[in-house]
């Protein structure tokens, strides 16, 4: 079954059991701004972020939206395989999770914003090995880090908003170290945006970027 088929036959299912599961609206959550996070530097420059959070098609969507986003990919990170492909990592086989590598400007934007969108809008950070209709350990919540102040920042703002109660349930997020990341084949990239009427991508991730529209004037950019 196609990448399409999997995606269309779940959400038949879901609209016959009457509870669409729009990940983005149980995932719009109001959170606070980091009390951890780097100093916003002072000359433009790049640096690199990678979550995990659910389908990457809606992650890649909302964070292209960001300002002082540079570039948001869809690939695969967290499993043992190398080079993997979307029909093995789908197994739930490879360890992999479908990740999003997030290439910004610490000038325009910090860590700990990205975080706050990844929490607020992004996914639903207390889901276990799942989003919305999609199943699996390749779909759990997770964030890559790529060095120390990454894992330091990560960690503060999963203490800081679990002392909050920012939310009903537990943040299962998990923080490992990011060993390699592997971009996921072109009909992947940028699929939200090349298929706004998807009903997949209508019910799920157009909503995530409407959330990040009215939650965070500031940070949206009208890509």
């Amino acid at each position: 079954m196609s990448r399409v088929s999997v995606r269309m036959f779940a959400m038949m299912l879901t609209l016959l059991a009457g509870a669409i599961a729009c990940n983005a609206g149980s995932g719009a959550v109001a959170v606070p701004t980091p009390a951890v996070d780097e100093v916003k530097a002072t000359a433009p420059a790049k640096e690199t972020a990678v979550v995990a959070g659910g389908c990457f098609w809606g992650i890649q969507a909302v964070f292209q939206h960001v300002k002082g986003v540079v570039s948001a990919t869809s690939g695969y990170a967290g499993g043992t395989v190398k080079n993997p492909g979307y029909d093995l990592v789908s197994t739930g086989e490879t360890g992999h999770a479908e990740s999003v590598q997030i290439v910004y400007d610490p000038s325009q934007v910090t860590y700990g914003e990205l975080l706050r969108v990844f929490f607020s809008v992004a996914h639903d950070p207390t889901e276990l090995n799942r989003q919305g209709p999609d199943e699996g350990t390749q779909y759990r919540s997770a964030i890559f880090y790529g060095n120390d102040e990454q894992k330091r920042i990560a960690g503060a703002y999963i203490a800081q908003l679990t002392q909050a109660k920012v939310f009903s349930r537990p943040i299962v997020t998990q923080v490992t170290p990011l060993k390699a990341f592997y971009e996921a084949e072109g009909y992947h990239q940028n699929y939200a945006a090349i298929h706004p009427h998807d009903p997949y991508i209508a019910f799920n991730d157009a909503p995530k970027v409407e959330h990040l529209r009215q939650q965070f004037p500031d940070l949206y950019a009208g890509k």
